[in-house]
């Protein structure tokens, strides 16, 4: 019985030793000499042999398709051609610049007069010609861009031209999220545990699966995985931690593509401005990526790169977001125009493709704040910085998430005065600067070496009036005091509330609503997530300013309730 053991081992070194000898011709001896000493293990010799010999196969086969894959990237300039054929789906190589002045034309109506038979032909003539000018124009409508500025008319009209690409992208996102359901229905199957055990589970997978939804569908989507990562009042706590991974786990884009923008955008090679450029990205965002560089000066900079073709495909989500509250304001049949929200979006959104404007902001936003000493904001450099780079002074600290996953004292003692300092930076931005950061997410704040709290992406702001300030100072008395009639007062003077409200009613909604408020030491104890400020903002608030200001006050909001989540448990 002693002598079966051998055979097999050889038979298995046999089938690996035609493809060692082909690339190692030094390897089968070592094989044999590795072989004597092999020691047959509990499981069986034979066993282990087979699979470690499978493994190597597959590891064979996967080095040669990737080698495989990049000599056909090669061979046959699969990028160029998939550069092309995105191209002419989106007929980029017809658009042209000057023919923004064109109209869509409207059909051509036809008109039947009591015509003899030589003027009906001759109408028939003029008929054909009016149909053939209105298919000519029409062609050329093609050859007009998409808008510089989001304009909701026009975009209407250029997506209009291409329901192609709309329909493409429906079916894409109804796919994703049916797939997601799919996946989130068999991750719940074979779940145990307690109740709440499992509970706490279910909500961290369907947070995950959630979270690789958001990354398949690209930046807008990325965008809104964000926000919703910072409100755990709402989504709850495992939701929003599974979420909160797309502030550190997007994808980055090629650098050679990267380099080719910083190169076209600034008009020369990068070897001209900056004497080190890190070779992988530091931080890549939904909309562009970071790279750390080193000027010619010594400064050490952040520079942000633009994602390639980022406008096209921020516009057609927010044009299918527009499609959808349409339909769903005719379904709930509500009098509210739902498409603004959209529109207020895709201005904001779009907005932030403009390097310049960030860079205009950053610069206005640092100014004005630079008497507070514990506010940090990073310095434009505006030589370096144009529509699709901003060169930036480079600000190291420590991002909430990496606080967070750090289980310490220590980290917990800067996660909390971040938290603090940065409610202090809200009401200072909303009360006495009145120019706020609308997007203080995780990823744009950073809990500097010096104890600060630094801001970074300066694409959205938002800038307040002397009224507002002094009618939301009011309205906080008037939180405090119950006084909910003059409160209404308040958002009105604020030009919260929709022109032609029934105030009356509004009134009524809004002692509805703040009624649950329990009052502790005469401080107001409000429990948003029960109140239906969400029902309200839909069916009183216009104002774009103050739902950006809602958004913003609400990311700081649910850092607070980290914060108290944290305090309970040390």
């Amino acid at each position: 019985m002693a002598s079966v053991s051998p055979p097999v081992a050889v038979l298995c070194y046999t089938q690996t030793s035609p493809r060692t000898r082909r690339n190692h011709p030094n390897s089968s001896r070592k094989n044999l000499s590795s072989q004597k000493k092999q020691k047959p293990s509990k499981n069986g010799g034979g066993l282990g042999n087979i699979v470690e010999v499978v493994q190597k196969d597959v590891e064979f086969l996967k080095a040669g398709f990737s080698k495989g894959m990049q000599w056909a990237n090669k061979a046959f300039r699969i990028p160029e051609v998939s550069k092309s054929v995105e191209d002419l789906i989106w007929l980029r190589n017809i658009e042209d610049s000057r023919a923004t002045s064109f109209r869509f034309p409207s059909w051509p109506q036809p008109y039947y007069a009591e015509l003899s038979g030589v003027d009906l032909f001759l109408a028939d003539l003029k008929a054909m010609e009016v149909y053939a000018s209105y298919f000519y124009y029409l062609t050329k409508m093609w050859t007009k861009p998409l808008p510089e500025m989001y304009d909701a008319d026009v975009v209407t009209e250029y997506f209009t031209l291409r329901p192609h690409v709309v329909a493409l992208r429906l079916l894409e996102v109804f796919t994703a999220f049916a797939s997601a359901t799919i996946k989130f229905r068999i991750s719940r199957i074979g779940s145990e545990g307690e109740d709440d055990a499992r509970e706490s589970i279910s909500d961290y997978n369907f947070g995950i699966v959630l979270k690789e939804t958001m990354l398949n569908l690209g930046p807008t989507f990325i965008k809104v995985g964000q926000s919703l990562s910072t409100r755990p009042d709402i989504i709850g706590h495992e939701v929003s931690k599974a979420l909160s991974e797309l502030n550190d786990q997007i994808p980055p884009f090629p650098r050679a593509e990267a380099m080719k923008i910083i190169e076209e955008e600034l008009g020369s090679p990068m070897h001209a401005y900056f004497s080190y450029i890190s070779e992988k990205p530091v931080a890549a965002a939904s909309f562009g990526q970071v790279y750390k560089a080193t000027t010619h000066d010594g400064f050490d900079v952040a520079v942000k790169v633009q994602r390639p073709n980022l406008r096209h495909v921020v516009v057609r989500d927010i044009y299918i977001l527009r499609i959808g509250l349409g339909l769903l304001q005719k379904i709930a049949k509500r009098k509210s125009d739902l498409r603004l929200y959209a529109d207020e979006l895709g201005k904001g959104l779009i907005g932030e493709l403009d390097y310049n404007l960030e860079a205009a902001n950053a610069f206005g936003f640092r100014e004005v704040h630079s008497r507070f000493t514990f506010i940090s904001v990073p310095q434009v450099f505006r030589h370096l910085s144009k529509k699709r780079v901003l060169t930036m002074e480079w600000m190291a600290g420590d991002s909430p998430s990496e606080l967070m996953s750090v289980s310490s004292e220590e980290s917990n003692r800067k996660l909390l005065d971040l938290v603090n300092k940065g409610v202090e930076a809200s009401l200072i931005q909303l009360l006495e600067t009145g120019l706020m950061h609308a997007d203080p997410h995780s990823g744009n704040l950073r809990y500097t070496s010096s104890g600060k709290i630094g801001f970074l992406d300066f694409g959205l702001l938002c800038r307040m009036e002397k009224k507002h300030q002094f009618a939301m100072l009011s309205s906080v008395v008037h939180i405090v005091n119950g006084d909910w009639a003059s409160l209404v007062h308040d958002l009105t003077e604020m030009d919260v509330v929709r022109p032609g409200t029934n105030i009356r009613r509004f009134t009524m909604d809004l002692e509805d609503a703040l009624g649950e408020v329990e009052f502790k030491n005469g401080m107001p104890d409000v429990k948003f997530s029960r109140v239906r400020i969400t029902s309200m903002l839909v069916n009183y608030v216009l104002n774009s300013l103050w739902c950006n200001i809602f958004f913003s006050t609400s990311i700081l909001f649910g850092a607070a309730c980290r914060e108290q989540r944290l305090r309970k448990g040390s």
